[in-house]
């Protein structure tokens, strides 16, 4: 489906694009206080959302 160094890229680019995110957010968050109250709510409503995509896809599919 993939070769080998695509699947590397997307590997590194999903890492990499994490710890963009996260310096991002944490140089943001010490700025505006205000704005970010709450957050963690989303993300895990977020991670959430993708898990139950993840599961509806790996339990419907036919053997």
């Amino acid at each position: 489906m993939f070769s080998t160094g695509q699947l590397y890229f997307a590997l590194f680019f999903v890492i990499a694009f994490f710890m963009v995110i996260v310096w991002s957010y944490k140089g943001d968050k010490k700025r505006n206080r205000n704005y970010f109250k709450g957050s963690y709510k989303i993300l895990v409503v977020f991670v959430a959302l993708l898990l139950l995509l993840f599961l509806i896809k790996v339990l419907t599919q036919a053997t």
